[in-house]
């Protein structure tokens, strides 16, 4: 049996083969981008793109998949890679070791873009290379300050509630005329701290890169 048997008893091989032709890209490898990764990796995509500027520290180690002891100091994109290989050596795996922002254009032609992007501007940058490419994405919201995964929903960014940073990007999408996209988001009130650092944890940063990771396969194989 291959690694893709049990994938191919429950979608089917016509599904499996689809897959195995297809390009993500992940923009953002941190701690919801990496989980989307995993599945993605497992799941039987044939081709991955990776972009990300920043390293492994020891601070990422609570709600990162990439992010160990032997990591620290090391690109995410390299080790994000390296692990992809380890999962599954057929899978081609591209990485842009980059800070994404409205220069960015990567030679690049994915069927389909996961943005677990942090940075604002960076989200509606990318927002506007997938619309004037004409690729489709989906979009992770605010996982940080949250910790019940029972409120974690995907829909439309203009169907979104409570969530701060939905709220501020479903503006900035309206102000530059951006069409309607899907979303993850949770609909609980953010947990404060005074600290100026937002808390998170790994159920739920990891629920929000599976679900990025589900719907992009989903629609892969309609």
């Amino acid at each position: 049996m291959d690694r893709l048997h049990r994938i191919r008893l429950l979608l089917g091989d016509i599904a499996v083969k689809k897959l195995q032709t297809k390009t993500v890209m992940v923009v953002g490898c941190g701690a919801v981008g990496s989980f989307a990764i995993e599945a993605l990796s497992r799941s039987g995509i044939g081709n991955i793109i990776l972009v990300d500027f920043d390293v492994v520290e020891q601070s990422n180690i609570n709600r990162q998949i990439f992010a160990l002891h032997s990591t620290i100091g090391r690109p995410k994109v390299d080790v994000a890679a390296a692990r992809i290989a380890d999962i599954s050596p057929d899978i081609n795996v591209q990485t842009f070791n980059m800070f994404w922002d409205g220069a960015s254009n990567p030679d690049v032609a994915p069927d389909f873009v996961i943005d677990a992007i942090d940075s604002v501007q960076s989200k509606i940058a990318l927002y506007r290379w997938c619309v004037a490419h004409n690729i489709p994405f989906i979009a992770s919201m605010g996982a940080a300050q949250k910790t019940d995964i029972t409120k974690i929903k995907i829909d439309k960014l203009s169907k979104t509630t409570v969530c701060p940073l939905a709220s501020r990007i479903r503006k900035l999408v309206r102000d530059e005329n951006l069409p309607d996209f899907p979303v993850v988001y949770s609909t609980q009130s953010p947990i404060k701290n005074d600290t100026g650092t937002l808390g998170s944890i790994i159920t739920v940063t990891g629920d929000f890169g599976l679900r990025l990771a589900n719907f992009v396969i989903t629609e892969l194989i309609k």
